[in-house]
């Protein structure tokens, strides 16, 4: 990757623009620090439910359709017209660099691999475990070898050491054409890294997707930022927008990396989103917040911002969802 110094790269490394929200892995052991509280998350929080969550049955998707299908954390099958959509595909077992060890999912996924639909694209925000699964991608792939990977800035190579060639990187605002739908890579505030040695070394970013005039919004990762609003400014206000919901405590910690529900409430005014689901909850226990507080707090939020549930809801796991 060779590219010109921007105002969220300098030449080695990319960075949060904005300042005042320091990036937890920017700060002196920030990284170990980040480590330490993932592995020592109090198992309490979710010790009032099952190791194993089942899934209710739902009727799979039509592809013919179009549609919306949560498949847990931050997966979603779009199935639009003509163009089938995977956003940041885990299917493993575990979001962790180790088979053994790490976060374990609570929830099998809402479809399996085998029970996909043809895809056509693959939307990929940044290289962290729980959104790029490398595994997933390697059987989705294997099944779909004509499979379009757009993704963020630095990410290609490493994804073609995998046997992943072709991917298309974008850079913040820049847009690509698949299948007749424009991808524009979104910024976010928020951090990469797959070891301890790699911290920041590609990029992160959301995606807006515009198929035929139907634009969806993929936030990826993304603490509160001011750059929800300049989307909107910029790409418009999108018909859906899925929008993280969990991984928010402690605060001190992941407020630079992760919104909370109510800042996720904001993100969806700022957006001007006709609708929003919310995401990156309830599969995997990655920071301290009890398995259902996002969902009780999201309530909140939209209760106080006399936003209707029906506007920025949840799916199942599974659950299907008409666009």
């Amino acid at each position: 990757m060779s590219i010109s110094e921007t105002d969220h790269f300098n030449g080695t490394h990319f960075f949060n623009p904005e300042p005042g929200h320091p990036n937890p892995v920017h700060r002196r052991g920030g990284l170990l620090r980040l480590l330490r509280a993932r592995l020592s998350r109090d198992p309490a929080a979710w010790s009032t439910w099952p190791d194993r969550i089942e899934n209710k049955p739902y009727p799979p998707p039509n592809p013919s359709q179009p549609s919306v299908t949560w498949i847990g954390h931050s997966s979603f099958l779009l199935c639009l017209e003509g163009l089938t959509v995977l956003t940041d595909p885990v299917f493993s077992e575990r979001c962790s660099p180790l088979r053994f060890a790490g976060p374990k999912r609570v929830r099998a996924p809402g479809l399996a691999i085998e029970a996909l639909p043809r895809i056509d694209l693959i939307l990929l925000s940044h290289n962290h475990y729980d959104h790029m699964d490398i595994p997933s991608l390697q059987r989705i792939r294997n099944r779909f070898p004509a499979v379009h990977i757009v993704t963020s800035l630095g990410n290609a190579a490493f994804l073609k050491r995998q046997r992943l060639h072709g991917a298309t990187e974008l850079d913040w605002w820049q847009t690509t054409t698949i299948h007749g739908a424009h991808i524009t890579a979104t910024p976010a505030r928020h951090f990469a890294a797959r070891t301890l040695w790699d911290r920041n070394e590609t990029l992160w970013a959301g995606f807006m997707l515009n198929h035929h005039g139907r634009k969806i919004y993929f936030a990826g990762d993304s603490g509160y930022t001011k750059f929800f609003n300049e989307i909107y400014h910029r790409l418009g206000p999108p018909d859906l927008a899925l929008l993280p919901i969990g991984a928010y405590e402690p605060r001190e910690m992941m407020q630079s990396a992760h919104v909370n529900p109510a800042e996720a409430v904001q993100a969806f005014k700022d957006l001007h989103a006709s609708r929003a689901i919310g995401m990156h909850f309830g599969t995997f226990q990655l920071t301290a917040e009890a398995i259902d507080a996002p969902e009780k707090e999201l309530a909140l939020a939209l209760a106080q911002a006399g936003i209707s549930p029906e506007a920025f809801f949840r799916l199942d796991v599974g659950e299907t969802v008409a666009l």
